[in-house]
């Protein structure tokens, strides 16, 4: 889809298209699916659609509806063009690295791979080999990074500097046992202000520690109330990500009311703790002609974070280089959502009583997509951009029984608004083991979570019969997770829109592998001198 050949014109055309697609389809972008029953969304399919899905086994479900990889396709019976149209694909494949040993890359060297899941290895080697070449095309030795600091410093030669939010890990970094060198990387405490002008973003890396003795001087939220907030922030308006890029199917139905009630658990999926920002400059930068230039890095920059570093990167002079992996859609700031729900806010300025609201919002950024009707894009909408399609399918072709409490929670959710209509979509935590308890006492425990009886009457009746629809469920949620690579998509597309207004060409490039990282799509673009 993505193109050098791709003009500003297709691109324009590309955007129209989209937002006319996801209109005709928010009923399915937009819908909660624990509200399966008290919303009866089966019933919002076309008519055509629902004998054709209503029976499909579990890896049906899985070949014919979200694998298009999957080469031999018996539809069980004639399926509806309507349908067929709507389907989307992915594909899957484990990178070379992995063969050998599924935990370890083998292109990185044990320095590297420390302390580092499978899934940021290959994340790792890939971006720092790009941001690399980027480096040696515009001239540039200085970058600005989190999760490739070590690889990029040491390994890469590059000179980096990153920004963290807690000044306890940044003096860890600081203090960590690694050998000195030239291209050691200096580390910043402090928190990415989206209202600030590049100037003061500069500025403030002025108090980068590059090895000297002490520890920075702290410029944010201490280790406690982060731990207290279940988040570490990344940014004014963002924090680490709850992105559910390998989210299990038994805690994604309830993931969403839970951040609903801003009550999110943590990941490791995004650049949630050393955020990449742009290189370190001398006291003079600001003001010297002679300051040098850099690249700007963001891997996994949640929410906002990667918007703002877009807008540094358009606006700062000595940012010749970027490269964008974003993530957590959800706590991206919109005209329609400003504070969306589980962001975890940054310092208050001195002159005010409260956090103000951005200046400019994380989506739309482009002119032309905000002008487009039907551009908006719900926080549900968002939130299921972020999960993996992949890890879903693995799941249906094992027939798992971790599909089970899909249906369980939405029983729960129509037994809960019977006695309180009031109460919806409320956050009751993932229940340990759910789909190896029957209903019953599955709902006991729920229900206490939500402050009502564990013992209420429950009818049986109406049990066996919501039990009856499992399949119908995860037919559903199947068919919105078809629309994730298609928000991602008009997400990414207005951040191309924008720099494109802005007189900068960019490049959307399938870096890494989405059976790894569900988020695979690098933005890049570069700026002449």
């Amino acid at each position: 889809m993505f193109t050098p050949s791709l003009s500003s014109e297709q691109q324009r055309d590309l955007a129209i298209r989209i937002t006319t697609f996801l209109s005709q389809y928010s009923h399915l972008s937009d819908a909660y699916i624990i509200e399966f029953f008290t919303e009866d969304l089966w019933s919002t399919l076309p008519c055509s659609w629902q004998p054709v899905l209503k029976d499909l086994s579990y890896p049906q479900i899985a070949d014919l509806l979200l694998d298009a990889t999957h080469g031999d396709r018996r539809y069980p019976s004639v399926w509806p063009l309507s349908l067929l149209a709507f389907l989307q694909t992915r594909v899957v494949s484990m990178p070379e690295e992995f063969c050998v040993n599924h935990s370890q890359s083998s292109l990185l060297g044990h320095i590297f791979r420390k302390h580092v899941k499978p899934k940021k290895q290959h994340e790792i080697r890939k971006l720092g080999v790009l941001v690399k070449d980027i480096c040696e095309q515009t001239e540039c030795s200085r970058v600005v990074d989190g999760h490739l600091t070590r690889f990029m410093s040491f390994g890469l030669g590059l000179s980096v500097t990153a920004i963290e939010a807690d000044h306890n890990l940044v003096s860890m970094k600081c203090s960590s046992q690694l050998p000195t060198s030239q291209s050691s990387p200096c580390h910043v405490a402090g928190w990415v202000n989206p209202n600030a002008s590049w100037e003061d973003f500069l500025k403030q890396l002025k108090t980068s520690n590059c090895g000297s003795e002490g520890s920075p001087k702290p410029s944010g939220p201490s280790k406690k109330r982060l731990k207290h907030q279940r988040h570490a922030p990344d940014i004014q308006g963002s924090e680490a990500c709850a992105c559910p890029d390998n989210t299990s199917p038994s805690q994604s139905f309830d993931r969403t009311s839970q951040q609903q009630q801003s009550q999110t658990s943590s990941s490791e999926n995004c650049g949630s703790h050393v955020q990449p920002v742009c290189e370190d400059v001398s006291d003079k930068a600001e003001d010297s002609p002679q300051a040098e230039d850099f690249v700007l890095t963001g891997l996994h920059a949640c929410g906002d974070l990667s918007t703002t570093l877009l807008r540094h990167f358009v606006k700062c002079p000595h940012v010749r280089g970027i490269t964008s992996v974003a993530c957590c859609y959800m706590k991206i700031t919109t005209r329609e959502n400003p504070v969306p729900p589980g962001v975890v806010e940054g310092p208050i300025p001195p002159t005010s009583s409260h956090q103000p609201l951005p200046a400019e919002f994380g989506y739309p950024m482009s002119s032309w997509v905000r002008g487009l009707p039907g551009h908006p894009l719900s926080y549900k909408a968002r939130e299921g951009a972020c999960h993996a399609i992949e890890d879903y399918v693995r799941r249906l072709r094992e027939d798992s029984q971790l599909l089970r409490t899909h249906c369980y929670r939405a029983m729960l959710e129509a037994f809960i608004r019977n006695v309180r209509p009031d109460l919806r979509r409320a956050g009751i935590q993932t229940i340990k083991k759910a789909h190896l308890l029957p209903f019953a006492e599955y709902a006991r425990l729920g229900l206490v979570r939500v402050g009502l009886p564990a013992m209420l009457p429950l009818d049986a009746e109406r049990m066996e019969t919501m039990l009856d629809q499992q399949v119908r469920v995860v037919v559903y949620f199947s068919l919105s997770m078809l629309l994730a690579p298609v928000v991602e998509t008009l997400v990414l597309l207005d951040r191309m829109i924008y720099l494109q207004e802005n007189g900068v060409d960019s490049q959307l490039i399938p870096l890494f592998n989405p059976n790894l990282s569900p988020r695979n799509f690098v933005l890049v673009a570069l700026k002449s001198q």
